[in-house]
């Protein structure tokens, strides 16, 4: 049994899995909500479930990249869980369990490609290609979207491009290979098929020294004396 969070955009999303199937869920996609709703959504999943906290055999979190805040919100929360529990953390690529989901979504031929794209600044994403099996065949990275990315790809493949930093590109990315996918939202069930290989590999991380996979560094907004 494995609690998973997700944290890492607008989306706050827990779920309580066994053995890879969702026993409950609760997730609000909605900004600045994290800190408040994330500790009484994992209460939710248990009490909607009937189980309890001592059932768990590990904690999955969604690892980044992503929103400096959310991660740093659901990694302590776990974390914390982790020490209070004595039960294992596994991370899980951010981009990586968006993959996962959407393959389990769309019916896809052998040469489709997928892109999720999560919002960083202006026309930036954090951003990786997967192909239909999961496997990452390009790294993680911010890219600054313009009319050349993706060309050599998208010459040869179908690419389906989705997650909260996909719509701004959509007047960017014309080529006809390229395909937008709406209202996707970030979730915490996606990680249940990575969380489960990594639990049944005994994939861990050091509870002590794991730190979210931000990326870029973190820059503060100055705020406005009126």
């Amino acid at each position: 049994m494995i609690l998973q969070i997700e944290t890492a955009t607008t989306s706050c999303s827990v779920a309580l899995t066994q053995d890879g199937q969702v026993l409950a869920k609760k997730e609000l996609n909605q900004r600045n909500v994290h800190a408040e709703v994330l500790t009484l959504f994992i209460e939710g999943v248990f009490k909607h479930a009937d189980k309890q906290y001592a059932d768990l055999d590990a904690i999955a979190v969604s690892s980044g990249p992503g929103s400096y805040t959310g991660l740093r919100i659901g990694v302590s929360t776990a974390k914390g869980l982790c020490y209070a529990l004595d039960k294992p953390l596994i991370a899980v690529e951010t981009l990586k369990a968006m993959a996962d989901g959407m393959i389990s979504r769309l019916t896809l031929t052998p040469e489709s490609l997928l892109c999720p794209m999560i919002d960083a600044r202006r026309m930036e994403v954090f951003t990786a290609i997967f192909d239909i099996n999961g496997n990452k065949i390009t790294p993680t990275s911010a890219e600054i979207i313009d009319q050349s990315s993706f060309a050599d790809l998208l010459n040869d493949h179908k690419i389906y491009f989705f997650g909260d930093g996909a719509a701004k590109c959509r007047e960017t990315l014309t080529h006809p290979n390229a395909i937008f996918i709406d209202g996707y939202e970030n979730s915490a069930n996606d990680l249940t098929f990575a969380a489960l290989k990594k639990f049944n590999s005994k994939d861990f991380e050091d509870v002590a020294y794991f730190e979210p996979y931000y990326l870029k560094e973190f820059i503060a907004g100055v705020k406005k004396i009126v």
